[in-house]
C-alpha cells in the first residue's frame, strides 16, 4: 500500500508511466469503464471544493467505482471534535481508497499515518496539492510534447498558492527549466522553496514584479488567484487582489505558442476576453484532471488494464 501526499512520491520513471496511462485512459476510455466495479472512494474534504472534488468522484465513477464522503467539516464528525487520525481509521472499514483536503498544512500525512487504504492528498493548507501538480503536469506534456526546456512564469500568489510550490518541486527535476517568478514582494515564493529546491537544485529563476516586462520570455504562463482566504487581513487582501490581469493586450506580448494554465477558479485574475484564445488551456486542464485522477486511482489500487 502507499499514499501520494507530495508530487515527489512518484519517482520521474513512476510519473511518466502514470502521465502514459492517464493519456491511454483519454484516447480508450470505453477500456476503463469497469476497472474499479466494487470499488468506493471516499472524498473527505474539510474545505470547499468544487472540481477537486468532483473530479474525484467522477474519475471514480468513470471507472465504474462509487463514492462516499463530505463536503465540508461542518458535516462530519470533525464538527464534533473528532481528530484525523480517528476519521480516517473509521473511513478505512468504509472504502477502497481516501482523498482528503484539509485546510491545515501537514494532515494528509496525519492521516496516512493512521489509515489502512491508500490515501491521496486533495491539498492541505498552503503546503502541497500533488494531484493539481500531475494534472497541470499532464497538461503541459500532452499540449507541449515534452516537460524539460521550457521558461516557466508563475504569476500571481506565490506565497500561499500550494500549486505554484507542487510545481516547482516537481519540475524542478527535469532538465532545462527555468522560472520567472511575478509577484508582489508580499507574496513571494516562501525562503524554503527559494533556497531548498530552486538555490540548492541551481535552477535558474528570477523574480519580478511587472508581468508585462516578461511575459514574452515564457512558454507556459501559470496564474493563480489572490486567495482571500489566507489572508488574516481583509484590507492586505483587498489591496493585492487585482494587482495582476491577465487581457488581450498582455497576451498581444506573449509567444504564439505560450500556454495559459491555472488552476481554478479565478476571480479577476484572468479576463474572459482570453477564454477564446487557443493558447488560454485552464478547461482543457480540468479535463486532464480527470485523466489523471482516474491513472492515480488505478494506480494506487494496483489495478492493471490490459
Amino acid at each position: 500500500m502507499r499514499h501520494i501526499i507530495s508530487p515527489l512520491d512518484f519517482t520521474v520513471d513512476e510519473l511518466d508511466k502514470l502521465l502514459d496511462l492517464a493519456n491511454d485512459i483519454e484516447k480508450r476510455p470505453e477500456h476503463y469503464r469497469h476497472a474499479c466495479d466494487g470499488k468506493k472512494i471516499a472524498t473527505l474534504f474539510y474545505e470547499p471544493s468544487t472540481r477537486t472534488r468532483l473530479s474525484f468522484e467522477s474519475a471514480m465513477l468513470n471507472l465504474g467505482g462509487n463514492v462516499i464522503g463530505f463536503s465540508s467539516a461542518n458535516s462530519s464528525s470533525a464538527a464534533k471534535g473528532e481528530s484525523v487520525g480517528d476519521t480516517i481509521r473509521v473511513i478505512s472499514s468504509f472504502a477502497d481508497i481516501a482523498a482528503i483536503r484539509h485546510p491545515k498544512e501537514g494532515a494528509a500525512q496525519v492521516a496516512a499515518d493512521h489509515s489502512y487504504i491508500p490515501v491521496i492528498n486533495a491539498g492541505d493548507g498552503g503546503h502541497q496539492h500533488p494531484t493539481q501538480t500531475l494534472t497541470d503536469l499532464l497538461t503541459i506534456r500532452s499540449l507541449k510534447g515534452r516537460l524539460s526546456n521550457m521558461t516557466i512564469g508563475l504569476c500571481g500568489d506565490l506565497k500561499f498558492g500550494r500549486t505554484v510550490h507542487s510545481l516547482i518541486n516537481s519540475l524542478v527535476r527535469y532538465p532545462g527549466i527555468k522560472f520567472i517568478l511575478v509577484s508582489p514582494p508580499e507574496l513571494k515564493i516562501p525562503s524554503y522553496t527559494r533556497e531548498n529546491v530552486l538555490d540548492k537544485n541551481q535552477i535558474p529563476y528570477v523574480e519580478v514584479e511587472n508581468l508585462d516586462e516578461v511575459i514574452g520570455d515564457m512558454d507556459i504562463l501559470y496564474m493563480t488567484r489572490v486567495q482571500r482566504e489566507r489572508f488574516f487581513s481583509e484590507e492586505e487582501y483587498l489591496r493585492l487582489k487585482d494587482r495582476y490581469i491577465l487581457d488581450a493586450a498582455k497576451m498581444a506580448m506573449a509567444k504564439e505558442d505560450m500556454l495559459v494554465l491555472h488552476p481554478l477558479p479565478r476571480v479577476n485574475e484572468i479576463s474572459t476576453e482570453i477564454d477564446k484564445d487557443p493558447r488560454a488551456v485552464y478547461f482543457k486542464q480540468v479535463q486532464y484532471g480527470v485523466y489523471v485522477r482516474m491513472a492515480l486511482i488505478l494506480t494506487l489500487l494496483d489495478i492493471k488494464v490490459d
